[in-house]
């Protein structure tokens, strides 16, 4: 019975990932953007769950990914694409298919988790930026647009405005699959001396979030990626 536990949380992974896809199409982005983040710790759990029960199996790993696909992939591109398309609705001829670059998002998540399950050699690194990190980022964009935008109004008209959101999904799409090593959070032990960037990472994060709310995951993200750079700045 204990084997099937882990690819339930998997199962309801994938949930959020369907019942945000159906908000998005709904127009609720703040909704859509809440399942990712649920997707998130869902996703995480599972696997902790199979590494303290014992139970990891290749249908597991197929699974997670499957799952991972729909919540921070297919998910995280209809949430842009909604996001573009208020920026061009009300356009006319060819300029109401740019909307649908967004759709680069699913794609190059469905290639990042593919080069993940055939790469023997990020067992304790990621080798390009994980599909759930990418997710949250495009996640806090509509939170940060309805809960804060008189916080750092910069930064609100910046994601308001779509020739960054186009630039967005392009570098994004890229980091998905770039040959960047990012550190992971697969502790073999506890102590500072081996995981100081971790433990700096997550006490920044946690100093970010305090003080701004979801303004600090636009923040985050590039932080992680330059911390990593720090840690491994020979692995690229």
């Amino acid at each position: 019975m204990k084997k099937h536990i882990p690819n339930f949380v998997t199962s309801l992974n994938a949930v959020c990932g369907c019942i945000g896809i159906g908000m998005a199409f709904k127009g609720d982005l703040v909704f859509a953007s809440y399942m990712i983040i649920l997707a998130a710790v869902l996703d995480f759990i599972d696997g902790m769950l199979a590494r303290l029960l014992n139970v990891k199996s290749k249908i597991g790993k197929e699974l997670d990914s499957l799952a991972d696909v729909i919540s921070f992939g297919v998910l995280p591109g209809f949430i842009m694409f909604s996001l573009l398309d208020m920026c061009f609705n009300e356009s006319e001829g060819w300029i109401t298919y740019i909307p649908f670059i967004a759709f680069l998002i699913p794609v190059f998540s469905a290639l990042r988790l593919a080069k993940f399950n055939t790469d023997s050699r990020q067992s304790d690194h990621f080798i390009g930026v994980p599909t759930p990190a990418n997710a949250i980022f495009i996640s806090s964009i509509p939170l940060i647009l309805y809960y804060q935008p008189e916080q750092i109004p910069v930064i609100s008209n910046i994601f308001g405005n779509p020739g960054f959101l186009i630039g967005l999904v392009l570098i994004l799409s890229f980091l998905l699959v770039s040959p960047i090593q990012l550190f992971s959070f697969k502790f073999k032990d506890f102590s500072w001396s081996k995981n100081s960037v971790q433990y700096i990472f997550l006490i920044l994060s946690l100093t970010l979030i305090i003080f701004l709310s979801f303004v600090a995951i636009p923040i985050i993200f590039p932080l992680y990626i330059l911390l990593s750079i720090i840690k491994n700045p020979n692995k690229k």
